[in-house]
C-alpha cells in the first residue's frame, strides 16, 4: 500500500514537471535537511530520473534552497553542509538540472547583530524579529530574484497534514480544490505545491529507511540524529525496515539559541545521548531567557528614543551597552571552549563581529571594542589602531588627548560606513559625535 501511494506521488510529480507553461517555471525546494524536506527532494529526484530514463527532456530547473540562519543547531548544520555538497555533485554527475543555493540573513539582520549589536531583547512569542529577518526575508529575496529572472516560480513545500492540526488548517486554507498549485501567500507570480501533504509520519520514515538516497548519502545518519534528539514525550514511527532501527521521534530542529520555545527538547536529548559539548550552549540559551526582562539590563528608551518604562518603573527598552558587552564576552568564551571539542564550530562569524563593532560605534561606545573583548578571551594581542603610526605621532604632537580621541572616534565612524551594506546616516553620526564633544567641553568648562 505504501509503495503504491508513494509511486502515485512520483507519478503526479512527473506529470506536473512536464506541464506545458509559458515560462517553464522553475521549482524551488526549501531544504532544511530534516525528514520532510529530505523525503520531498527524494521523490522529486526519483521522478526526474524516471523521466530521464524514459528519454524525455528535463527542461525545468530545480533550485534546492537552504536557509542558513547563522545560528542553526551545530549538529544539523554540519550534517546539512555535507548533504548539500553531496547533492550538488550527484546532480551534476547524473545530468539533472538541480542546483543548490544557500541563503543567509543580511549581516545587520543576523541574530547576534540584532541582540549584541543593537541590543534587541532576545525573541519571545510577542517579539519575534528572528522569523522575519532571518528566515522569511532571505528566502523571499531568493524567490523574488528567480521570479524576476524566470517570470514565475513554483515553490515545493514539505508541509504535511499529519504534522499538526495547525499545519492541516494551513494547507486547507491555501489549497484550491482539484488543483495542485496554490497562489503563494507572500510572493507575487509564485505558486506553491504541497506534493507530500498526505503522507503519514510512518510513510516518511519508511521512505528514509527503505529507499536509498538517490544522491548517494547515507540516510541512517539522519535517522540517528533524530533518534538521539527524540525526547520521551514525542511520538515515534511504528514502521521501520530493519530490526536494528531504534525508535525515533519527530523532533524539530531549529536555531540552537531559540528563546521562543520554553525548552529545547531536541538539544536536551542530544546532550543526554552523548553530545555533551553542547551543554554550555544550552545553558547560555537558558540564561538569555532568564535575563531577558531584568530591568538593570534594559535601557529606559528604545533605539528610536521612545520612552520604554512601565508603570512600575521597570525598564523595557533595548539592552544596555554594558549587558551587550557582557553577552559578547560570554558567547566568545563558550565558542573558545567548544572549539576545543569541535574546532570547526563558530558560534559567531568574523563578519558579525565587525558589524557589531560598527553598530557600537554608532551607539557612541568607543571605550570597549570588540577587538578588546576578543583579545581578552582568546589571549591575543591584535592592535586596534584606527590610523597609522606616523599620522598618530603627528596628531599627538598637535592635539590635546581629548581632541586626539575625538579624531579617532570620527575615523572609526567613517570606516564603519565601508563595512556595512546600508551606508546611510554618516553625516548625522559625525554631527552627533561632534555635538556631544562640544557639550562635554562646555560642561567641563562650567
Amino acid at each position: 500500500m505504501q509503495n503504491k501511494r508513494i509511486q502515485n506521488i512520483i507519478y503526479e510529480l512527473k506529470d506536473q514537471y512536464l506541464e506545458q507553461d509559458r515560462y517553464t517555471r522553475p521549482w524551488i525546494i526549501g531544504f532544511s535537511g530534516g525528514k520532510d524536506s529530505t523525503v520531498l527532494l527524494t521523490l522529486v529526484w526519483l521522478a526526474m530520473k524516471e523521466l530521464q530514463e524514459e528519454g524525455l527532456q528535463l527542461n525545468r530547473k530545480v533550485y534546492v534552497v537552504c536557509n542558513d540562519t547563522m545560528v542553526e543547531n551545530p549538529v544539523i548544520e554540519e550534517y546539512v553542509t555535507k548533504v548539500l555538497d553531496t547533492i550538488r555533485k550527484a546532480a551534476k554527475e547524473q545530468g539533472l538540472p538541480i542546483t543548490v543555493h544557500t541563503t543567509t540573513p543580511e549581516l545587520e539582520d543576523s541574530f547576534w547583530c540584532c541582540v549584541i549589536g543593537k541590543g534587541y531583547p532576545v525573541p519571545n512569542n510577542t517579539f519575534r524579529f528572528c522569523t522575519e529577518k532571518m528566515k522569511i526575508k532571505p528566502t523571499s529575496t531568493f524567490i523574488t530574484n528567480q521570479v524576476a529572472s524566470d517570470g514565475e516560480a513554483i515553490v515545493l513545500i514539505g508541509t504535511r497534514r499529519d504534522e499538526s492540526q495547525q499545519r492541516a488548517k494551513s494547507i486547507e486554507k491555501h489549497e484550491i480544490k482539484g488543483q495542485r498549485l496554490s497562489k503563494h501567500p507572500l510572493n507575487p507570480n509564485t505558486y506553491t505545491y504541497a506534493a507530500i501533504k498526505d503522507l503519514m509520519l510512518e510513510e516518511v520514515w519508511w521512505i528514509i529507511n527503505a529507499i536509498p538516497s538517490p544522491w548517494g548519502f547515507d540516510n541512517r545518519i539522519l535517522f540517528n540524529i533524530y533518534a538521539d534528539a527524540a525526547a520521551d514525550d514525542y511520538e515515534c514511527p511504528t514502521v521501520v525496515t530493519d530490526a536494528a532501527h531504534r525508535s525515533c521521534g519527530q523532533s524539530r530542529f531549529g536555531c540552537w539559541i531559540c528563546t521562543v520555545v520554553k525548552e529545547d527538547k531536541s538539544m536536551s536529548s542530544l546532550i543526554k545521548n552523548g553530545v555533551t559539548w553542547m551543554k554550555p550552549l544550552l545553558d547560555f540559551r537558558d540564561r538569555l531567557i532568564e535575563n531577558r526582562n531584568v530591568s538593570e539590563y534594559r535601557c529606559s528608551t528604545r533605539r528610536n528614543g521612545q520612552l520604554a518604562v512601565d508603570e512600575t518603573g521597570h525598564n523595557m527598552g533595548n539592552y544596555t551597552m554594558e549587558y551587550r558587552i557582557h553577552l559578547l564576552k560570554e558567547l566568545l568564551q563558550i565558542q573558545r571552549d567548544t572549539q576545543e571539542y569541535r574546532s570547526s564550530i563558530d558560534l559567531i562569524s568574523v563578519q558579525e563581529l565587525i558589524a557589531i563593532q560598527v553598530i557600537w560605534y554608532r551607539d557612541g561606545n568607543f571605550d570597549t571594542t570588540v577587538n578588546d573583548i576578543y583579545n581578552e578571551v582568546y589571549g591575543y594581542d591584535i592592535p586596534n589602531d584606527q590610523i597609522g603610526l606616523q599620522e598618530r605621532l603627528l596628531l599627538e604632537r598637535v592635539c590635546t588627548p581629548k581632541q586626539f580621541k575625538l579624531i579617532n572616534e570620527l575615523l572609526a565612524l567613517q570606516k564603519s560606513k565601508v563595512l556595512l551594506m546600508r551606508k546611510y546616516g554618516l553625516q548625522t553620526d559625525l554631527e552627533n559625535r561632534l555635538e556631544a564633544f562640544v557639550r562635554e567641553e562646555v560642561t567641563h568648562e562650567n
